[in-house]
């Protein structure tokens, strides 16, 4: 089993900045991609950046130019700056880990969120 423990949410005026982490641990031979979601309220989630284990990176457009996503391989731990914020980043976000566990099977693991709110 993995477990993603994420931190780094909170409250921020518009232009501000956040950095969220995200650290797996648990049955994890290799990490491939590490990604951050969101959800606001009455909204579906989306993809917010993604890293592959080669450290090429996806950003939404809504986001590009502001946010930065980066890895720390032998930390297993993924983390999202947030610059620039606007009221409408304000959602929950989701780290997700996709990779093997020690018995070469794939998982997937979502955390739990961490809510950023953003006032104008």
């Amino acid at each position: 089993q993995v477990q993603l423990v994420e931190s780094g949410g909170g409250l921020v005026q518009a232009g501000g900045s956040l950095r969220l982490s995200c650290a797996a641990s648990g049955n994890i031979f290799r990490i491939n991609s590490m990604a951050w979601y969101r959800q606001a309220p009455g909204k579906q989630r989306e993809l917010v950046a993604a890293i592959t284990s080669a450290g090429s990176t996806n950003y939404a457009d809504s986001v590009k130019g502001r946010f930065t996503i980066s890895r720390v391989n032998a930390k297993k731990t993924v983390y999202l700056q947030m610059n620039s914020l606007k009221p409408e980043d304000t959602a929950v976000y989701y780290c997700n880990v996709d990779g093997l566990n020690s018995g070469l099977r794939s998982f997937g693991s979502w955390g739990q969120g961490t809510q950023v709110t953003v006032s104008s």
